[in-house]
């Protein structure tokens, strides 16, 4: 039988298994955007009622395993939902986990499947573009997110046809899945380090 993974042991994997301040960093902003999808009201299609812990810990712990497996073909993401697995974890967190690496051939159904996979490419460009702001996060817009995606050198490794397409896929138009996913976040600006040089 499955269990809830709480945010502090979840939290505590993370710290475990991953080192880097980035990809922790991806992790914390993956996580925001999530847990900020499932309170979204309205919500999205099918996500009524969406349980916002599961959303969040999915968010939290998706790339858990890159640093120490960073092999696609062997590792990430297989090694964390072994783990995950192990743990007893809800069977829809391991999947979503598995959807989200395109090379795994895991389709994406279910809206926090759907969900994971728009916010995650987005949350590390977005980051990206708080890091270059002496503003950090705070009044990026989707305006000036679209002058950085036109820039094929800027934060080169994103994917900018998926970005549009996994918004697409939410039913959620792409300055508005942009505009919500800053928003949350800029709500946890602190956290993730986006606050820029003024506050630093």
């Amino acid at each position: 039988m499955s269990r809830p993974i709480p945010r502090d042991e979840a939290l505590a994997l993370l710290a475990d298994w991953v080192s880097a301040a980035p990809l922790r960093r991806h992790c914390l902003a993956v996580e925001a955007a999530l847990r900020a999808y499932a309170r979204r009201d309205p919500p999205l299609r099918g996500a009524a009622g969406a349980d916002v812990e599961l959303w969040g810990v999915t968010g939290l712990l998706h790339d858990a395993d890159y640093e120490r497996y960073p092999d696609m073909s062997v590792g990430h993401p297989r090694m964390i939902m072994a783990e995950l697995e192990r743990l007893d974890a809800p069977p829809e967190m391991v999947r979503a986990i598995a959807s989200h690496a395109d090379y795994l051939g895991v389709a994406r159904e279910s809206p926090l499947e759907l969900t994971l996979h728009a916010v995650d490419e987005l949350s590390g460009f977005l980051v990206a573009c708080a890091m270059v702001r002496p503003e950090g996060i705070a009044g990026l817009t989707p305006k000036s997110v679209r002058k950085k995606l036109k820039q094929p050198s800027f934060a080169a490794a994103v994917n900018r046809e998926e970005l549009q397409s996994s918004a697409d896929s939410l039913g959620v138009p792409f300055d508005d899945h942009v505009a919500f996913v800053i928003a949350a976040l800029e709500g946890q600006a602190q956290e993730l380090g986006l606050t820029g040089q003024a506050h630093a």
